[in-house]
């Protein structure tokens, strides 16, 4: 039996980049195309890599000639850009499994924890309104032909080079500086933070696979931290401790509108998820890295050369106006 032919729109991204490990360590038939762009997660030897802009209607039209058995859309954003994917590989696919988010869910959410059943509705953030409208999008286009669809939801998952905070790097240079950092609300709420192996091990599972078509998953840890716990494992992992200023998070909005809009669209409200359906399709499924083990990570990748900690001098100037004036 031949190998599964997959294409990835996009491929070296956070979450995208595992999964192609993944994908070629399981024997898939990968390919990934891009804009060939250098890239600091680089790809397997065995990927075949093709540059290509995936805006471009020509460029879409020459990838979907090639059928291949599975498209996974990483770059999909808005219901236009879907639109056009959709078209141009109606008849040259056998499943498209399109990257959507958990912060469309309920925003906050009725209850806890999510399912795929929690209602979309997020009225703060138009990046998660616009993954609503694909979502919506590709709900009827399975309903009215059958378009081989599969919707994945992941949450908030990193690797090596990213911290989950804003700012990024900016707050572990001020913690390793002595300075207070920010955490939103009283640092209680709870948090998922999922490392992009794992979510790997769900995704790649899903792909050609029957009973995914049509159907919607989210793909999350069971690690469920609060952002205090989030800052004092970051802070360890960086030989340092964390001197946490609590703020509410619209004195944050109101201070810093960009970084303020995540936090009100996502990062406040608790997201404890339940990943039952997921495991019905995937048994053996299972988040294995703690974040203990991610915060190493992130700490040694950023250490092992001085010019991947950039700063975020805007962000790092909120934190001194937000902790001088709520530092108690």
């Amino acid at each position: 039996m031949s190998a599964l032919r997959v294409l990835f729109l996009g491929g070296t991204g956070v979450i995208s980049s595992a999964c192609s490990w993944r994908a070629v360590e399981v024997g898939l038939e990968l390919t990934v195309a891009n804009r060939g762009k250098t890239s600091i997660r680089p790809l397997p030897p065995e990927v075949r890599q093709l540059t290509a802009d995936v805006s471009d209607p020509a460029a879409l039209a020459d990838l979907a000639g090639q059928d291949f058995d599975v498209v996974v859309d990483w770059v999909a954003f808005t219901p236009d850009q879907v639109r056009a994917r959709t078209d141009a590989l109606r008849g040259h696919v056998g499943q498209y499994v399109f990257i959507g988010s958990a912060s469309a869910y309920q925003t906050p959410p009725a209850r806890l924890p999510i399912t795929e059943s929690t209602p979309l509705r997020n009225p703060f953030w138009q990046y998660s309104r616009d993954k609503i409208a694909c979502e919506d999008l590709l709900t009827g286009l399975y309903r009215d032909e059958e378009f081989p669809i599969t919707i994945v939801r992941p949450s908030h998952t990193y690797d090596r080079t990213l911290v989950p905070f804003d700012g990024g790097w900016t707050i572990v240079d001020r913690m390793r500086r002595g300075l207070p950092v920010v955490v939103h609300g009283d640092g209680s709420s709870l948090w998922t933070l999922t490392h992009h192996r794992d979510f790997a091990r769900g995704l790649v599972p899903l792909l050609g696979h029957a009973r995914a078509l049509g159907d919607v998953f989210q793909i999350t840890s069971d690690d469920v931290l609060t952002w205090d716990q989030i800052a004092h494992t970051l802070a360890a992992a960086a030989g340092t401790t964390a001197q946490i200023v609590h703020v509410p998070s619209d004195a944050i909005a109101a201070e810093h509108p960009a970084w303020g809009a995540g936090l009100l669209g996502d990062k406040t409200h608790s997201a404890v998820f339940d990943n039952t359906k997921l495991r019905r399709v995937v048994p053996d499924y299972e988040a294995t890295i703690p974040f203990e083990t991610g915060a190493r990570e992130i700490v040694a990748w950023h250490d092992e050369d001085p010019t991947r900690q950039r700063l975020d001098h805007s962000i790092d100037q909120a934190m001194t106006t937000l902790t001088t004036r709520y530092k108690i």
